[in-house]
């Protein structure tokens, strides 16, 4: 099994436009990131995606993803959702529903803003054939036991998401208590950190490591970064046990 990071950059991507910052002028393609998700490639070559970013149809490309077989739905701002069309080439690919899977809100928001996705099988493929499942506890998807962690974004209640030993923690301002016994044990973790100052609603980099520090992963990796955090600079400042993400980032698990 291996996670591939398809975007580790924030709401508006680097290089942000209009920006002539040292990251968004570096030829380093590690400074080079497009909105954040991942996948996770299983043993059996089945792909469950975590988030579909405006970005998904260049990542999939960039990273020759040739199927998806499900959708792990943190939340539903633009820049996690928004890519939920490019699924449409998948389910052409594969002649196949694609199961999507969200909190309750997120199952909402989908049903009302995207309706026109939501379709059983069947002889036309012109559009996104896509289902929706709730998530409020743990479930079994391909095997693989998938356990919802809550977190909060800023006022809003939002998941990340724990597969065997790794969890991704997106778009985060804080952790319960309750979640935190669930981040025991792991051997990588993919945590927010939005940039150095603090942040309504996400983790800073100080915050980042505080986590980072507490959960004790065997490996560490930020992610939904903004141009403020530079690839070689930042990582000089690390501990060994955390590193940086980048676009198509391959960790095997």
């Amino acid at each position: 099994m291996q996670l591939i990071m398809l975007g580790a950059g924030s709401s508006a991507g680097t290089p942000v436009i209009g920006c002539d910052c040292t990251t968004c002028r570096s030829t380093d393609a590690r400074n080079h990131r497009t909105r954040c998700s991942s996948a996770i490639e299983l043993p059996d070559g089945k792909i469950i995606l975590i988030d579909t970013g405006p970005d998904l149809r260049q990542q999939a490309l960039r990273e020759r993803l040739s199927r998806v077989d499900a959708v792990l739905y943190t939340h539903t701002h633009a820049d996690h959702l928004h890519g939920i069309d490019d699924l449409r080439a998948f389910c052409q690919l594969q002649r196949q529903q694609i199961p999507l899977y969200g909190s309750p809100d997120t199952v909402r928001h989908i049903i009302n803003k995207f309706p026109y996705v939501l379709r059983e099988p069947g002889d036309f493929w012109d559009l996104p054939v896509l289902g929706v499942h709730v998530v409020e506890q743990p479930f079994n998807l391909f095997g693989m036991q998938i356990v919802p962690i809550p977190v909060k974004h800023g006022n809003s209640d939002i998941l990340g998401y724990r597969i065997g030993n790794l969890a991704y923690i997106t778009d985060v301002s804080s952790i319960p208590d309750n979640s935190m016994t669930l981040l025991q044990g792991l051997d990588v973790l993919l945590l927010d950190c939005l940039r150095f100052k603090p942040h309504p609603t996400h983790v800073n980099l100080e915050q980042s490591l505080a986590y980072a520090g507490h959960i004790k992963a065997r490996q560490t990796y930020l992610i939904h970064m903004t141009h403020e955090i530079e690839y070689m600079a930042v990582s000089q400042r690390l501990p060994d046990s955390v590193r940086l993400g980048y676009d198509g980032l391959r960790i095997k698990l």
